[in-house]
């Protein structure tokens, strides 16, 4: 597999009340192209990532808002796929690229959330939840019933869940895009507003407007950072129907298939992005992606071993959790920051870990040198 990621783009993530949902297309669109310093017409196709600009924006048809960005119109289509449609995007166009059908594409991940009321908002994200079975829940509910079984099962205490806030929002420091540049202590997250029993409003990633895009090429190119592998997993979508709260099941899958393409294993990783929309979340994650055994990556994470200097750096953006979480933009986001850090020569072994719903879809992708 040769495919390489020769352009990044992260806009700022935020409550971006000057811009609209075609102005953050735009940008994206001129930022990733200006870094790759291609000509515009070498983009064969392009990957859109988005959940719900249907509900939020009432545009839908995105594929067709990007293409006509371009003189010449490339064939384009939109991926939804919850908070993993970035992923999901980036392996349709993986998947394309080694096809051999295109040999340049542009993934682009964008979310414009802000311009409806707070329970307008939760209601749009509660579509990624089983409306049968789950009918009536929020997100933060149902992330805080895996909270509580981790909690009972493996001894997970509230300053290890208020761990991972504080060292996110350190992280996000020297993320210029990132929503969030203000530090946090242990007490202030376990004293903030309480949502769903135990996860409190600094559990819980924010609401943001934003854009991220990287073009893809299977081209010869000069630029560092190269997919090395990737994955896909699904598990049920109702929490009710999986056999262990304590697990991702579909993180689990995805991140097999990834390693095992990319010929690594985990402590071949030296930093990852991972999908922290809850803090329960990065412990579960870590622990499905094989970093920490189960039930001991929260103890970890709370002793400094997911931070520079540690055992593997977990969300040296922030995360969802301090950069934001334009929902659509996500995924796209992990990988053009760690692409970009592979640029810098700061790393040369990254992952990128993208959840969709309370963990009913995962996708990996592994870059390196």
């Amino acid at each position: 597999m040769n495919i390489k990621v020769i352009g990044n783009y992260i806009g700022k993530f935020a409550e971006l009340w000057e811009q609209s949902l075609t102005d953050l297309i735009k940008e994206g669109v001129e930022g990733v192209l200006a870094d790759a310093q291609i000509d515009p017409k070498s983009i064969d196709a392009i990957f859109v990532a988005n959940k719900a600009s249907g509900s939020f924006n009432n545009q839908r048809h995105l594929g067709a808002l990007v293409s006509e960005q371009f003189a010449h119109f490339p064939p384009a289509m939109r991926i939804e796929g919850a908070c993993a449609s970035g992923g999901l995007a980036m392996l349709a166009a993986e998947q394309a690229l080694l096809s051999g059908v295109y040999k340049t594409v542009l993934v682009l991940g964008v979310e414009k959330m802000t311009d409806v009321s707070g329970s307008e908002t939760a209601a749009i994200l509660a579509t990624a939840a089983s409306r049968e079975k789950e009918y009536g829940s929020t997100f933060p509910a149902l992330y805080a019933i895996l909270a509580n079984y981790h909690m009972n099962k493996y001894g997970t205490t509230r300053e290890q869940l208020s761990s991972v806030v504080v060292k996110n929002h350190l992280h996000a420091f020297d993320n210029p895009k990132a929503q969030f540049h203000k530090k946090f202590t242990l007490e202030d997250v376990a004293n903030s507003a309480m949502v769903a029993s135990p996860l409190r409003l600094l559990d819980c990633s924010p609401i943001s407007d934003g854009v991220a895009a990287v073009i893809l090429s299977s081209k010869p190119s000069s630029r560092k950072a190269k997919i090395l592998g990737f994955g896909h997993g699904q598990d049920t979508l109702a929490l009710a129907d999986r056999q262990d709260l304590g697990r991702l099941a579909a993180t689990e899958k995805a991140a097999k298939q990834a390693f095992l393409m990319a010929k690594l294993s985990q402590t071949d990783i030296q930093v990852a992005e991972v999908h922290d929309c809850f803090s329960i979340a990065e412990i579960l994650a870590v622990e499905d992606l094989g970093f920490f055994a189960k039930g001991k990556a929260a103890a970890a994470i709370a002793k400094g071993k997911a931070t520079y200097g540690g055992q593997i750096v977990i969300n040296p953006s922030g995360g969802l959790k301090a950069c934001g979480h334009p929902v659509g933009a996500t995924g796209v986001k992990q990988i053009a920051f760690l692409a970009n850090l592979i640029e810098k020569g700061k790393f040369e072994r990254v992952l990128a870990h993208n959840v969709g719903g309370s963990g009913a879809t995962a996708a990996v992708n592994i870059l390196g040198i």
